[in-house]
């Protein structure tokens, strides 16, 4: 993907010489036919990539941000991959409309930028610009990739303040592949947007450790633990699971549902049509363990409406999702005026171990 503007941007930015450039050709054409023999692919919403080895990685709600860096020298690469949104412009107009946003908007740009000549991939109208830019004392070039589509728009945006990381930057601009660019994955995602433009789509996650009592103010926890997590889908189905494993009581909870969501604005109906409790032994009184299964039923499904609200919190980096179903629920249980509060799973990794033989 994206590979006739790799070459041009590496050459009028990164200001290589001729004899570096024939070696990174050929270095582009070995990783070509090797790269998906020794990195694994990763995939973001509708764009998959390879992360370079060495990178940090980090995800939340609205895209990915991959960096390397170096403490002695001061040099570093930075890549952003956003989130496909829903897009009632042209091509044109969400380059520069995103130029000005994630470029302009981070760094200082004097010149406009230089376009190459649009391109189509998989139903997606391509177009690339890159510039100059200044951030304090260091000086840098910046590339913007916009992809156009089906309804919907995505950008990626690589800036770098030096030539070290040349290498890494090819290889992963030319791992880049779009999934085909469908007006379907614009209707799930117009049904699953929050009024914010931030999407409940993913995996939320509560963790409640059980407490003994207070000391001085300070809470004195147990082992113990209080687990739920709701995924919603991108298909407008959703699972939910509990897991409480207490001190004070001889048996684990689990509980499972599953159905279907709608969302309007900031409410979200939940729909289940199948839900079911087990109560667990423990096994040598290890949080981690599962013994056996003493009792099972299903239990009342209920449908509830759910004022919703996506927040960012800025001290753990991450998202925060409130339901408030202003009544108790047999799925939450009792209600708090505050409702119920969730933190997003960056990673899509489940803090609840199904039990043996478990099947959704």
């Amino acid at each position: 993907m994206f590979n006739d503007y790799i070459y041009k941007w590496l050459i009028c930015k990164c200001k290589i010489d001729m004899k570096l450039i024939k070696n990174i050709f050929l270095l582009s054409l070995l990783l070509a036919m090797n790269c998906t023999s020794f990195a694994q692919q990763q995939t973001f919403d509708v764009i998959s990539y390879s992360l370079p080895k060495g990178w940090q990685e980090q995800r939340n709600e609205g895209g990915v941000q991959l960096s390397v860096s170096d403490k002695k020298t001061g040099a570093y690469a930075i890549v952003v991959i956003t989130k496909a949104k829903e897009s009632t412009g042209s091509a044109s107009e969400n380059f520069n409309n995103d130029w000005l946003k994630l470029v302009k908007g981070t760094v200082q740009v004097n010149d406009a930028p230089v376009l190459e000549k649009p391109a189509k991939e998989n139903g997606w109208d391509v177009i690339s610009g890159n510039a100059n830019y200044t951030d304090g004392t260091n000086t840098g070039a910046a590339t913007l990739l916009t992809a156009t589509g089906g309804g919907q728009m995505v950008s990626v945006v690589l800036m770098t303040n030096t030539k070290q990381y040349q290498n890494e930057l090819l290889a992963f601009m030319q791992s880049l592949k779009l999934s085909k660019a469908t007006q379907n994955s614009v209707n799930n995602q117009a049904i699953t947007n929050n009024i914010g433009g931030l999407s409940i789509v993913g995996l939320w996650r509560d963790n409640h450790l059980e407490v003994s009592g207070y000391f001085n103010g300070f809470p004195q926890y147990t082992a113990g633990y209080f687990r739920r997590e709701y995924l919603f889908k991108e298909d407008g189905t959703y699972t939910f699971r509990l897991k409480n494993w207490s001190t004070l009581l001889k048996e684990i909870l689990f509980a499972s549902e599953s159905g279907t969501y709608t969302v309007s604005g900031n409410q979200i109906t939940i729909t289940p049509n199948k839900g079911r409790g087990e109560w667990w032994s423990k096994k040598d009184n290890n949080t981690k363990l599962w013994g056996n299964r003493l009792n099972a039923s299903d239990y009342k499904l209920e449908k509830v409406n759910y004022t919703f609200e996506i927040k960012y919190y800025s001290g753990t980096n991450n998202y925060g999702l409130l339901l408030n179903p202003k009544k108790n629920t047999e799925r939450d249980g009792t209600y708090n005026q505050n409702g119920f509060s969730y933190t997003q799973s960056r990673t899509g990794e489940s803090i609840i171990d199904n039990p043996p033989g478990f099947k959704n």
